[in-house]
């Protein structure tokens, strides 16, 4: 009788290792794998970053206006104005918004001539005024007046951005509101 053992065969091939063919494949494969794992994490990151800095930007946005708006509507009535800062007669006592273009800051100066800031990395605020509500039917206000005893609407419109990683992100972050004088 005759044995042949033809099991140590096969696995001295197996034993061989990898040809050359095999292991670039195996690295191109790898390479392309990591690749796109890495820069997909990369977009995630600069996401986030972009989602956080337009929350920031938002949140700051929101409570400057509910400020602005507090304060605008418990004024008497409109004392000066122009296109970047207006003047309220608040309490029978002067109170200002006042917005500067080369430190992009919107500020509020109280009764008590104490300053404290509103909004920064504003880039844009425009300031105007309006005689009386809305128009019936419609959302038009009558037109913008020169009498500031006969204003009844501030119109505030802004845009703030933010520099996040070399880039502009969020340029478009604008908020914009007509806010009624109760006291007129």
């Amino acid at each position: 009788m005759e044995c042949k053992i033809t099991f140590i065969s096969k696995a001295r091939q197996r034993r061989r290792g990898l040809s050359m063919i095999e292991l670039i494949v195996a690295m191109t494969v790898g390479f392309l794998a990591l690749t796109s794992i890495s820069m997909l994490s990369i977009y995630t990151v600069r996401s986030f970053a972009a989602i956080s800095n337009y929350m920031e930007l938002d949140k700051n946005s929101r409570n400057a206006l509910d400020r602005l708006t507090q304060v605008t509507r418990e004024a008497d009535g409109v004392m000066d104005w122009n296109s970047q800062s207006v003047v309220l007669s608040y309490h029978k006592q002067q109170l200002s918004f006042d917005y500067s273009p080369d430190t992009q800051l919107l500020t509020m100066t109280d009764t008590n001539n104490v300053k404290s800031t509103l909004l920064d990395n504003c880039t844009f605020l425009d300031f105007q005024i309006f005689q009386r509500n809305s128009v019936g039917g419609s959302y038009d206000q009558y037109p913008v007046t020169l009498n500031e005893s006969a204003a009844k609407i501030v119109q505030v419109s802004w845009i703030c951005q933010r520099s996040l990683i070399g880039t502009l992100i969020n340029s478009e972050s604008v908020q914009s509101a007509k806010i009624v004088i109760r006291k007129q």
